[in-house]
């Protein structure tokens, strides 16, 4: 049984629409009550409805009595399907006793998709019902009607449950021989038809029509005549992208003085009333030091993430995708592509996940492969800490902007060696629905941003937390108390491993602890700007406010040989190199295979290397 909610009524009545909703639900056989979610309007009847659908409540108070005002509500609701149904109204008196409504405007339908089509079905069905595990637990009509939808996913299960699946197949596929042979289109096409079709005569018997009043549609049409102009539409994307970048950085500084403040303040507190030791040592450098060096980033994610959330619910994000896909298609994607490749701003595994809708299994691949050049919130923390540290204000912004320009140049660069080369052909045409924009509610913002700034502090409880208690282990053993802190790490494990490995990024003018950050962040970006916090923390007094953090780090950097260019390519390297593990194996969970997800890890790591090593190289001769 469902419950259909006619949601943006509000919208429906400003534009002078006209619909019989009450015909509509008996036509369908569902009820639809029209609601407004942004303010609340039809919600409680909704709820009221949908348990009344259910259990069959009378809604009794605690005398036993029924409630007036569901009472009112229900009744009135009923007796427009009574009417509707060219039956007797309910009397006041059912509802005042409690007594069950007696039209619950429910009832099971079946579109007729034609003669062939159904002639089809019953022969499927015919098939299916001999398959004892198949017709208890599932409609024979529905696994037909998907069949001849050619749904993959139906089809794997009538192979993995059934005894003799080959008897089923071979009757959906003479059923969509027949449909082709009589009606000349493909049984999908066809059975897309009838919906359609009963789409249509539902709405024309239920007086269906389009108001003429001003509404939020003739709005958005005079916004997007600006916003999707193909002359103005992308400098306006490039500049509401360096606005929230601004704003990130401008913004996030005071937030993240007063928790930089308070971590400073935590690790003195241990530092003064516990024993020097192991134990200390790791609380102070491990724990505070590489969490705290990643947590003091928290008002910067929540700011881009209340940029991200306005702009994806207020309609913005569609637009974006709109002014891409002439790009995309030069890149050799299909237009869907740019979604998975926004989302992979946020995060790249969903958006790996998020490939699944692009139909053509060319653009899907090319689409997986190129998402780890796009900028995940992730890599942020190491963005603003090295940008923080090595670049004057006024240049930040620039800087940050060039990172997400650089990976999108890449991305595009890669996709159309990759069309070329891997995977030839043609895509199909990009169509999606444009919504109208609406001024995203606060509380939807607020709820979108505090959901990923509440994964972002749980990954600082789990994975970063481990990560840094790891590497500061590594750097603290083999531990000798006569050294200094610089010898220490020095001569660590983690020194050793450092060394080891610097001649491989000599190219890039990386020193051992840039290595050492990079290697870590195989596991998950955050860990980098982490390992970072733990190489470079310092014995000194805590420093006050986040310029000061950003000026003691940037003490301790210079000091290590490292220039604003090393800096600059180091964050050339993360942008581009190796994706994390998490992405790995949701490109071998989409793809079914580890080959794409190795050759993924391979060449981004081979991009990055050549990039940075390229720029540095370059740099150094005009520097």
């Amino acid at each position: 049984r469902m419950v259909c909610a006619l949601n943006m009524f509000d919208e429906t009545e400003k534009r002078g629409d006209n619909v019989d909703y009450a015909k509509l639900g008996e036509l369908f056989g569902v009820p639809m009550i029209p609601t407004t979610f942004t303010t609340g309007r039809g919600v409680e009847l909704l709820f009221h409805i949908i348990i009344n659908m259910y259990e069959g409540l009378d809604f009794l108070d605690a005398n036993g009595n029924l409630d007036p005002e569901v009472a009112e509500g229900i009744k009135q609701w009923h007796e427009q399907y009574s009417k509707s149904e060219k039956g007797q109204p309910d009397h006041e008196e059912d509802f005042a006793s409690g007594v069950k409504p007696k039209h619950n405007v429910f009832r099971h339908i079946h579109i007729n998709h034609g003669t062939y089509i159904e002639e089809g079905i019953k022969a499927i069905q015919g098939e299916i019902k001999k398959e004892e595990g198949l017709r208890h637990k599932y409609s024979t009509r529905y696994l037909a009607i998907k069949l001849l939808e050619k749904d993959k996913d139906t089809e794997q299960l009538i192979k993995a449950t059934t005894a003799h699946p080959e008897a089923i197949i071979a009757a959906r596929d003479k059923a969509m021989a027949d449909v082709m042979k009589y009606t000349h289109e493909d049984s999908e096409t066809a059975i897309m038809d009838a919906k359609y079709g009963f789409i249509h005569g539902a709405l024309q018997e239920a007086g269906y029509k389009t108001g003429t009043e001003r509404d939020t549609y003739q709005v958005t049409h005079l916004i997007d005549s600006i916003i999707t102009n193909k002359y103005v539409g992308f400098p306006i994307f490039i500049l509401m992208l360096w606005v929230m970048f601004e704003a990130t950085f401008s913004l996030g500084q005071y937030p993240m003085g007063w928790i930089e403040s308070g971590v400073d303040w935590i690790g003195s507190v241990i530092s003064e009333r516990m024993m020097d030791g192991p134990i200390k040592d790791m609380l102070v450098d491990g724990v505070i030091g590489g969490v705290g060096s990643v947590i003091v980033f928290l008002p910067q994610i929540l700011i881009l993430y209340f940029f991200i959330s306005f702009m994806e619910d207020s309609g913005y994000m569609s637009r974006a995708a709109f002014i891409m896909d002439k790009l995309m298609h030069k890149m050799g994607l299909h237009g869907k592509s740019f979604i998975p490749l926004i989302m992979g701003f946020g995060c790249n595994v969903p958006a790996v996940m998020a490939t699944r809708t692009i139909e053509s299994r060319r653009s899907r691949l090319i689409t997986m492969l190129i998402l780890p050049l796009m900028s995940c919130s992730a890599r942020f923390p190491i963005y603003i800490m090295i940008i923080g540290t090595m670049f004057a204000p006024q240049y930040r912004s620039s800087i940050m902007m060039s990172l997400y320009v650089i990976g999108i140049i890449m991305a595009v660069i890669m996709s159309r060696l990759f069309s070329k080369t891997l995977f030839k052909g043609e895509d199909t045409p990009f169509v999606m629905e444009l919504p109208p924009y609406r001024f995203p509610t606060a509380k939807a913002i607020a709820r979108h941003t505090w959901q990923k700034g509440k994964e972002y502090l749980k990954k600082m409880g789990g994975i970063i937390l481990v990560a840094s208690i790891v590497v500061w282990a590594l750097g603290y053993f083999p531990h000798n108390e006569n050294l200094t802190r610089e010898q220490q790490q020095e001569q660590s494990y983690i020194g050793m491993i450092g060394h080891a490995i610097e001649p491989v990024f000599k190219a890039q003018g990386f020193d051992w602890k840039l290595d050492v950050g990079l290697i870590s962040g195989v596991g998950a970006k955050e860990i980098v700007a982490s390992t970072m916090g733990i190489l470079y923390h310092s014995d000194d007094a805590a420093e006050e406010g986040s310029e000061q953090a950003y000026s003691h780090l940037y003490s301790q950097m210079t000091a290590d040989g490292i220039t604003p260019l090393t800096a600059y390519c180091f964050l050339l390297f993360v942008l581009l190199y190796f994706p994390c593990i998490a992405t790995i194996a949701a490109i071998k969970g989409e793809t079914g295979s580890w080959r794409w997800a190795a050759f993924a890890a391979a060449y981004t790591t081979c991009i990055a290397w050549i990039v940075s090593a390229l720029v540095y190289q370059v740099g150094s001769i005009f520097i």
